[in-house]
């Protein structure tokens, strides 16, 4: 059977674009193995996903992910709401799902905040105005 799922995940700026497919557990970030991906926190948090599904899920699928947009750590937190998304799709399981959640909600719901537009007046920043003196 050629199941192939396709799942996605963002994270500010950032845009994951996974592909799950029947494999012998090879996973690749832009083309790139995970074992080589840097930094190593942003591995390791692509990974708790895998971690937490086991090796008999894991072991038996394929993953190709593209990454594009915002910064390391929105790229990692992209790809691994993308991975969790795809293997709960791909397994079709709902107790891998309850994993998720009890975890990390993150891990199949995103995180929608975005970084606050400058405003004039404020030195280039969001909030804080210029200091007036009247006297």
């Amino acid at each position: 059977m050629n199941k192939i799922i396709h799942a996605s995940g963002k994270r500010r700026k950032a845009i994951a674009r996974a592909t799950l497919s029947p494999g012998k557990g090879i996973i690749r970030i832009n083309s790139m193995l995970l074992d080589n991906y840097n930094p190593k926190i942003s591995r390791m948090k692509i990974m708790e996903p895998l971690l937490i599904a086991g090796d008999d899920v894991t072991k038996k699928i394929n993953i190709q992910i593209k990454v594009n947009g915002g910064g390391f750590e929105g790229q990692a937190e992209a790809a691994r709401l993308a991975i969790a998304r795809g293997l709960v799709q791909f397994t079709n399981n709902k107790q891998l799902e309850r994993n998720y959640l009890d975890y990390d909600r993150q891990l199949l719901v995103a995180d929608i905040r975005q970084r606050e537009s400058r405003k004039p007046n404020t030195h280039s920043k969001a909030r804080s105005k210029v200091q007036k003196s009247y006297r």
